[in-house]
Formats: structure tokens, sequence, C-alpha cells
């Protein structure tokens, strides 16, 4: 969203009059479907390894270790509240906990006992509406970003990312295999792209550019128009840093997407 939408558009500006609104309150009556954006998260998701089920017993256990490897200290401090306390990563867990898994049989889905667990549980074998086993088990951890704690929250996550693969690590998962998703992720991604393409597009430029001269090259000095192609690569080359150089300078985001202005300007 913030690397496709304008600033201005009329998306950003329905979802403030949401917020206005609808204003969540991450610190005491958090509730996921009240969020108008993503929100801040951490998500984990546990795979049964080998073909079993996440509700077995031993993978259950796993999942109860890797859920406690994130409730530390500062998550407690910045975790998304309701009823006076952290928001349950998923409805399993908050209902029977250390208790042991729930029997096979004994689940309804998508939705038991008017909990929705169709994004809590993914491989889902169901006899007559009924979890016979499931192979994934995905785990929400909403942070706070209603207050002074949203830039701690960030930090958490950062920190969450550099820090996530060592700890499962640490665990020595045997029963499932983790996988994680942050609402940094896509962000950071798109911004690690950025900066990774940048020799390619410049090669790509390049080649263009020569492309551009050769294919005005004649043997014929009259019709040889390679000065004429020159300069137009040289016109489109000081119209798009003189461009950007204003935007920037006007404070206007740089959004990778315009990096291919270039190619356009020159395909005219």
């Amino acid at each position: 969203e913030g690397q496709f939408t304008p600033t201005g558009g009329p998306a950003k500006a329905e979802r403030h009059f949401v917020r206005r609104h609808f204003p969540p309150d991450d610190s005491e009556r958090f509730s996921a479907p009240r969020l108008p954006t993503e929100g801040a998260y951490a998500a984990l998701i546990a795979v049964a390894t080998n073909g079993t089920s996440v509700l077995d017993p031993a993978a259950w256990a796993e999942v109860l270790r890797l859920n406690a490897t994130v409730h530390d200290a500062e998550y407690e401090r910045l975790c998304a509240r309701t009823a006076g306390s952290c928001a349950s990563p998923n409805p399993l867990l908050s209902r029977w906990g250390s208790a042991g898994p729930p029997a096979p049989g004994s689940l309804r889905f998508p939705v038991n006992d008017s909990g929705f667990l169709g994004a809590a549980l993914g491989g889902v074998e169901t006899d007559d509406g009924r979890v016979r086993r499931a192979r994934a088990l995905k785990l929400m951890y909403y942070l706070r970003e209603d207050g002074p704690e949203a830039q701690d929250s960030r930090r958490w996550l950062e920190s969450f990312l550099q820090n996530i693969s060592s700890r499962v690590a640490e665990l020595r998962l045997g029963s499932i295999q983790v996988t994680y998703f942050t609402s940094l992720s896509r962000q950071q991604e798109f911004e690690g792209n950025a900066k990774s393409v940048i020799p390619l597009f410049s090669i790509t430029y390049f080649l263009t550019i020569t492309f551009a001269v050769i294919s005005c090259l004649r043997l014929s000095c009259i019709r040889n128009n390679i000065w004429l192609a020159s300069c137009g690569v040289l016109s489109s080359g000081l119209a798009v840093l003189s461009s950007f150089g204003l935007m920037l300078f006007c404070g206007v985001p740089f959004v990778v997407t315009v990096a291919n202005a270039p190619f356009l300007i020159l395909g005219k």
C-alpha cells in the first residue's frame, strides 16, 4: 500500500475515516477484525513433519515451547490486550493450552463453539465436519499501535526478524517445522529489492541507451542520425535526473516502481 497508492489518494482518506470513527483499542479491547490495517504483528506457522498432525501430543508440546519463546518480558509489555491480558495467538491455545491438544473428532471445522478456526488451522482433514487431523497451526502475535508504544512495537518486530531463526534452532524442534512473517516483512522485502536491483538497472540503462544510439546509425552520411540519437538520449537522461531531483527536494518519497520511467521516456 505504501509503495503503490498516492499519499493523498482516496484509499488513504477512507482508511483515515474508518480509523477515526472506529478506533481500535489495542490496550484494553483488542479485536483483530476491527483493525483498519493489517496491524503490527508477528506470525508463526508450525507445520507437522513426516505427514503427522500438529494436534498430536508431541507436536502440540513443541508448539507450546515455541509460543513460550515469543512470550518474553518485552512482548508482554507491548502486546495487544483484551480483558487485561495479551490477546491469544491462537484460539486453540487459549482454550486447551498445557492441558494437551484437543482429541481427534472433538473440534468442528471451520466454526467450533462460535470460534472460527479457518485461519488457525491448515491442511485440515475432516470427517462429517469434525477435525481428524491438521498439518499446520498458525500463531498470530499482535502488538499495540495506538499509543507511544508504536515505535517500541516496531523495534520489537525488527528484533524478532533478526533473532527468531536462532531461537527456533535452539529449541531443536523435531515434530514441527516453523516459518515466520511479520507486518514489516513485505516492506523490508520491497526495500531490499530496490537496493539489490540498482546494479541491474544500471546495466539495463546502459544497454537501452546503446541500442537507442546504434539503431539510428547508418552507413550513409545523409541518413545517419547518430548525433540526433545521442542528443535525444542525453535530453531524456537530463529530464529524468532533474525531475527526480526536484521531487526528492520537495520531500516526495522515492518509490521503486518509478525506476521504470527512463525506459518509458526512451521508448518515446
